[in-house]
């Protein structure tokens, strides 16, 4: 459904009601040039019935109307082409079903499967917050803008590229948002909007669809190289379009949840519609901005193209729209700061590899590299003895965040002890040296630590190595045991003993210790800052 509602210059409802989804602002004026009234005019649409693009044709519609009963006459409005229910069954027809395995929607549901294997139920961004159970869609909007300089040299750089504006700041965005999660697997949503025939054009309906952009994002890339390979995706992507996202969820089965969207939690959406104004007699109509307190996803990146008199690149305004339960105002500015400065070193060096694209400012580095004056620790301190201080500031704060889980302090502090007291029963201690063989995970947050309250230092083995790159690390260091998974082992050489944190006797055995603090009486000897792993 549709509600008309006006408002006078103040933004305030005549009938009481709150703010809706779209706003048309109408001003009045007398032959002579006297403005006479400032009026709102609001749409509230149900997606059900239509979606952003419908806007026009039913502002049209009604300027149409408004034009026709002021001059007492009926509104002489032309008949379209088609009519949605058109539009449904010429879907269903050229789709197919699913059953069939050679219609075009089974192919595209197989062309998702393939895309979206093994996609992470979750982009861990730093967050002021842990993520609640449920999601209260509550939001707000940090607003900024890439100069008319920094425009022309993205639209050159997509020209020179063969792409499109859309695929070079996906991109850019794919990038910001692999460094700021330290993740190489990045999912976007984007709406699309689903109207491939000129017919549609001018019809009120929903069409717009979502769809998952994946990216790999290799941090040694340049840019262009990087570019080129989420071009071919989209490319992809756009061309498996029609399935619907809410379908597409059904098909892929990911983990559910209340606390987050599926499959992405990061939308991109890029406006490039011209700016339009409406010249009525005795009225001139513009759309009117205005703030919505929702948001669907962790994180909204808007982008709306502005062009100038010759039809040049002129700008891009662009705004943040970010979950408050998750983000404070400040932290999405400091965003909105860092995804300024890396399209800036992209522009500026576009073969630089995206690792090394500046990202952080002069003020930020300094404060997150550089210690001064009382912030400075007067007394040495050993690596455990550092662990224990994080502690003992919050033991309740989120310390590890992984596949979905928020381990505080106090749980990786007891989980260490105990698996530091079975290294300790082994003979590890100060001077001693461990091998630890995880990918970046839980698993390996704890080994860490547990390893350093022994006393001893752990030499992390990347699992991927080759075997005699690893035999040569387990030599030259003097490591003797080192600590992995089932998963990995069968890749590491039996030059040191690997004990496996999810073979079930070593858990039992790290469940029967005590995950109270290790002191030096508990130690094999003790340490002291000159050893190791100091």
């Amino acid at each position: 459904m549709a509600l008309f509602a006006l408002t006078d210059s103040r933004g305030e409802r005549s009938d009481g009601g709150s703010r809706a989804s779209e706003a048309t602002g109408v001003r009045g004026e007398r032959s002579d040039g006297e403005i006479v009234a400032d009026h709102v005019l609001v749409f509230v649409a149900h997606h059900i019935s239509a979606d952003g693009w419908s806007m026009a044709p039913l502002t049209r519609d009604v300027m149409t109307a408004y034009v026709s009963r002021a001059a007492d006459t009926a509104p002489g409005w032309a008949p379209l082409p088609v009519q949605y229910a058109d539009f449904a069954l010429w879907q269903r027809e050229v789709l197919g079903s699913e059953g069939d395995p050679e219609s075009v929607l089974s192919a595209q549901a197989e062309f998702w499967k393939r895309t979206l294997a093994g996609v992470p139920d979750e982009l861990n961004l730093p967050m002021d917050r842990p993520r609640p159970s449920v999601q209260s869609f509550t939001g707000r909007k940090v607003q900024f803008a890439l100069d008319k300089s920094t425009h022309r040299e993205l639209a050159a750089l997509a020209r020179r590229t063969g792409t499109t504006m859309f695929m070079v700041l996906h991109t850019a965005l794919a990038v910001f948002l692999a460094r700021m999660s330290d993740s190489d697997d990045i999912t976007i949503g984007t709406p699309i909007a689903g109207r491939g025939e000129s017919e549609l054009d001018d019809l009120i309906g929903m069409f717009v669809n979502t769809l998952v952009l994946r990216s790999h994002v290799d941090a040694g890339d340049g840019f262009e190289d990087l570019l080129s390979r989420v071009r071919e995706a989209d490319l992809e992507a756009f061309a498996h379009a029609d399935i619907p996202f809410e379908r597409l969820v059904e098909v892929l089965k990911p983990e559910r949840s209340t606390a987050r969207h599926p499959l992405f939690q990061v939308m991109l959406s890029f406006e490039n519609m011209p700016e339009t104004a409406l010249e009525l007699p005795g009225l001139s109509v513009s759309g009117v901005p205005f703030d919505v307190d929702i948001a669907k996803f962790d994180l909204g990146l808007t982008l709306r193209e502005h062009v100038d008199a010759t039809g040049g690149p002129d700008g891009l305004s662009a705004e943040f729209s970010y979950a408050s339960a998750l983000f404070d105002h400040h932290t999405v500015e400091r965003f909105a700061e860092r995804f300024t400065r890396l399209v800036t070193g992209i522009v500026a060096a576009t073969t630089t590899p995206v690792g090394d694209l500046p990202l952080l400012g002069d003020e930020e580095f300094a404060q997150l590299t550089r210690m001064r004056g009382h912030d400075v620790l007067t007394e040495p301190k050993t690596l455990a003895d550092f662990l224990a201080i994080g502690v003992t500031m919050d033991p309740n704060a989120t310390a590890v965040r992984y596949e979905g889980r928020s381990i505080s302090y106090r749980e990786i502090d007891e989980a260490s002890s105990k698996l530091a007291r079975v290294l300790i029963d082994r003979g590890i201690g100060a001077e001693d040296f461990v091998a630890v063989s995880f990918p970046r995970s839980y698993d390996m947050a704890v080994t860490v630590m547990a390893v350093a309250k022994t006393g001893a230092a752990h030499v992390p083995v990347d699992p991927t190595y080759p075997a005699e790159r690893v035999r040569y690390m387990l030599s030259d260091s003097g490591a003797t045991l080192g600590i992995t998974s089932s998963q990995h082992a069968t890749g590491l050489p039996d030059d040191a003993e690997w004990l496996l944190v999810d073979d079930p006797d070593f858990i039992a055995e790290i469940d029967a210790r005590a995950s109270t603090p290790i002191g030096d009486a508990d130690r094999v000897r003790p340490t002291h800052v000159h050893q190791p792993p100091t």
